[in-house]
């Protein structure tokens, strides 16, 4: 190629997505089996006819019901497509080249190509021993270059989550001009009554006159609308109005705003599931628990194997016996919590593999 890009792209490992493979179980997404409810797939049929015409590019209804259910201004929700995008443009609106993007390691996997694709420096900070986010370690990692800190809270892949106290800490130990970005993704799964609310812990937050705190939320994963690609943020106003400025245009499709919309009507029905999901989760972890596997308390919709250096070697057993689950080489393997009867197809793959 004669074209001159930037160099430093070539370094920029691509974001690796979970593998489908046909006649397998895929459990390597954290996507919900189920699929969206019957009145969400009614309502983008009834979309789709509308599809020639751009859709409103401040998704200004959707807006609307997602500041109604948080009880927070309009003017404080952003919306994206996906959370993912959302974290480009929170990275994007503070950082240039001269600038650090703090988060633990391992955390979202996009994180760090995110920040390098901006052309800022990523500084991942190592997981406890517990596989859980160090914040200590990682509010000491702040320097002056720091201008963005993501906290997944419930961590993927590992599914630990932070508890109040630790997390009220951290937040007064960080600096006023460093925006810290609560990264709830699979909030809606979080069962552990010591685990914060963010949205909630964010007003309290800004009520001591300290805006360096937003929340990230997705209809990826409890809504079942992977494939739309829909997400928001909740910030303070000024943050939440540089995020649009950075917002590519008419990026929330049509479809995707409808679907999201209908979801939220439906959400005692979409949590009667995740509830469901739960129950599936605390058996699955006891299985494997009983079958000898270290797994870490999970309040995501999977669980997390610590498997070290035979995580390449228990993705391939787990493949041979049909069952796609996420591999980390050298770390561990991320399993969603899918059906019970795909629950029961990796248990029995677990059981059989030898642990040594």
């Amino acid at each position: 190629m004669t074209v001159r890009t930037r160099a430093d792209l070539d370094h920029i490992p691509g974001y690796v997505p979970g593998r489908s493979l046909p006649g397998a179980i895929k459990l390597a997404s954290n996507e919900v089996s189920a699929g969206p409810l019957p009145s969400v797939v009614e309502a983008i049929g009834k979309a789709a006819g509308e599809i020639n015409r751009y859709p409103d590019n401040g998704a200004t209804e959707l807006v609307r019901h997602l500041a109604a259910k948080l009880a927070v201004p309009e003017s404080q929700v952003a919306v994206g497509c996906g959370s993912v995008t959302l974290c480009q443009e929170l990275i994007q609106a503070t950082c240039t080249d001269r600038d650090e993007v703090v988060f633990g390691w391992r955390s979202f996997e996009a994180y760090p190509v995110l920040v390098r694709v901006v052309g800022a420096q990523p500084r991942p900070v190592p997981l406890t021993g517990t596989h859980e986010l160090d914040l200590t370690a990682m509010a000491a990692a702040i320097t002056p270059a720091t201008r963005l800190v993501f906290v997944c809270n419930p961590n993927n892949p590992t599914g630990t989550a932070l508890r109040r106290q630790e997390l009220e800490r951290f937040l007064a130990a960080v600096p006023d001009d460093v925006l810290v970005v609560l990264d709830e993704a699979y909030r809606e799964y979080v069962v552990d009554p010591d685990v914060p609310d963010g949205v909630e812990l964010a007003k309290e937050h800004w009520a001591r006159g300290r805006d360096n705190l937003v929340v990230l939320r997705t209809f990826s994963k409890a809504y079942g609308l992977a494939g739309l690609r829909v997400g928001y943020c909740v910030a303070p106003e000024g943050v939440a109005a540089t995020l649009r400025k950075v917002y590519v245009p008419f990026s929330v499709n049509s479809l995707a705003q409808t679907a999201a919309i209908a979801s939220l009507a439906a959400e005692d029905e979409l949590l009667a599931r995740c509830r469901d999901l739960v129950g599936e989760r605390t058996r699955v972890r006891g299985e494997l628990l009983a079958a000898g596997y270290e797994v870490p308390r999970s309040e995501g919709n999977f669980v997390w194997l610590p498997l070290g250096e035979r995580t390449a070697e228990f993705n391939e057993h787990c493949l041979n016996h049909g069952v796609v689950v996420r591999a980390f080489v050298g770390d561990g393997a991320r399993v969603t919590v899918g059906t019970p009867e795909e629950n029961d197809a990796f248990l029995a793959a677990a059981r059989s593999f030898e642990l040594g």
